[in-house]
């Protein structure tokens, strides 16, 4: 005879993820003091500490504000522009972010650390692309 304990676990498992709103892998920003100071979720989503959405990062580098009102681009090559398509920097591929005369903002470091021109340490990203952490950090007006 089969015990119906080993079923258990199964049926928990099911009550939790029928009962959890699903909301989306995310990664929590973070000043300096590891404060958490928002969240990007996997799809996009920026958040606040709070978790009220301040807006979104779209597939194709646009960027909007909570109300889907597009305030600006992240381009492939890493050229930051706002609604207007002004540029406004630029993200290089190895983390160095620019504003558009090429004076050094900060850097996004690979392991996430993110920190001013003169190298020190403003907050971290970490498993956040450099791009939507150096967008976040140093161009988004959340």
């Amino acid at each position: 005879m089969q015990s119906a304990f080993k079923y258990i676990p199964l049926a928990l498992t099911m009550l939790l993820l029928a009962v959890l709103p699903f909301q989306g892998h995310s990664q929590s920003i973070t000043n300096s003091s590891y404060k958490t100071i928002g969240q990007i979720r996997s799809d996009g989503t920026i958040q606040d500490a709070s978790y009220r959405t301040l807006g979104y990062i779209k597939s194709d580098g646009t960027v909007q504000d909570a109300s889907y009102r597009t305030i600006g681009y992240i381009k492939p090559d890493g050229t930051v522009q706002d609604a207007s398509y002004r540029t406004r920097g630029y993200i290089k591929s190895d983390g160095a972010v620019q504003d558009a005369s090429y004076r050094t903002l900060g850097y996004v470091k690979s392991d996430g650390t993110v920190q001013d021109a003169s190298y020190r340490t403003v907050g971290y990203a970490k498993g956040i692309s450099r791009k939507w952490a150096a967008y976040y950090f140093f161009f988004s007006p959340f």
